[in-house]
């Protein structure tokens, strides 16, 4: 009897060291937790009172910079979109962005299911060249693909964005997609050839319903590069009705020395919430697909 109330003594020892060891784990995590949000959050805050303040008082250096100390101002937002091209800006951006995710989106697929399904000598090494073309970064790229864009008589016009953007996302999104169609069980491949499907017709009845979580990791991966990219619209364009967000609303207010920083904050937020909302509705499939490509081969 003893030797049993020792030892449930002692289980119970270790099970309260155990609760003991995962509740200060879990105090530990939410502490880095509220450390990360605090530091990711602060400059999203900073721009939004910022935005909200009168010229007057970003100007001054009194007071507390994170608060608003003076009166709540809507100037800078009407100004940006009634006062300075910022609507043909968000126009611009937008129809680049649409037409880069379509024709990425269509090159990546076929490219992934070629790679992935369809085995072939130099399909590993071929894939694996198309992801390292992605870590080549895009400052050593611009001056040739300015050359290549002048070339083509494309120079001012945001349709060279549309050429030129495909050559940073469709590496990745090729990637991620290769990873998620070689998750998917082979024996689809081999019902659906029983029952007489071709490879057209099992890309689309198959592998696109089967990766839909992929896709959309790829789709919003390319978004977000087409909607933030800066050197290459800085490279390419100049005239007003031409630009994108990233470079039009930097280069409408910053004269010289002068900065427009209730503006540029009002402009940086409007700029960002498309890509904010995409993330808030679309994490999920985009966590699913990034690992998935991360995982399988």
């Amino acid at each position: 009897m003893a030797l049993a109330a020792t030892s449930r003594d002692s289980t119970r020892s270790r099970w309260a060291d155990v609760f003991d060891q995962r509740r200060w784990a879990l105090y530990a995590s939410y502490f880095f937790l509220f450390v990360f949000i605090v530091f990711f959050l602060f400059p999203p805050y900073y721009m939004l009172i910022t935005s909200f303040k009168t010229n007057a008082e970003i100007s001054s250096l009194a007071g507390n910079p994170w608060v608003i100390q003076g009166d709540i101002t809507l100037e800078h937002y009407r100004n940006l979109l009634l006062e300075t091209s910022f609507p043909v800006y968000f126009r611009n951006t937008v129809v680049v962005t649409v037409l880069v995710v379509l024709v990425s989106m269509v090159i990546s697929i076929l490219a992934a299911y070629s790679l992935s399904r369809m085995r072939f000598w130099g399909s590993a090494t071929l894939a694996t060249g198309i992801f390292l073309t992605y870590l080549v970064p895009e400052t050593l790229l611009f001056i040739p693909m300015f050359k290549i864009v002048g070339g083509l008589g494309l120079l001012n016009s945001y349709w060279s964005l549309v050429l030129v953007y495909p050559t940073l996302v469709v590496p990745f999104c090729t990637w991620i997609l290769i990873g998620y169609f070689s998750s998917i069980p082979r024996e689809l491949d081999e019902a659906a050839l029983i029952d007489g499907c071709n490879h057209f017709q099992m890309l689309t009845k198959i592998f696109i319903p089967v990766a839909k979580p992929g896709i959309i990791a790829a789709i919003i991966f390319a978004f977000t590069v087409s909607w933030a990219q800066f050197i290459y619209p800085l490279a390419f364009l100049y005239s007003e009705d031409q630009l994108v967000l990233t470079v039009g609303t930097v280069t409408t207010l910053i004269r010289g020395d002068v900065f427009a920083w209730g503006g540029l904050m009002a402009g940086a937020l409007l700029a960002a919430a498309p890509p904010v909302i995409l993330y808030a509705f679309l994490m999920d499939y985009y966590i699913a697909g990034l690992t998935a490509g991360a995982t399988k081969t």
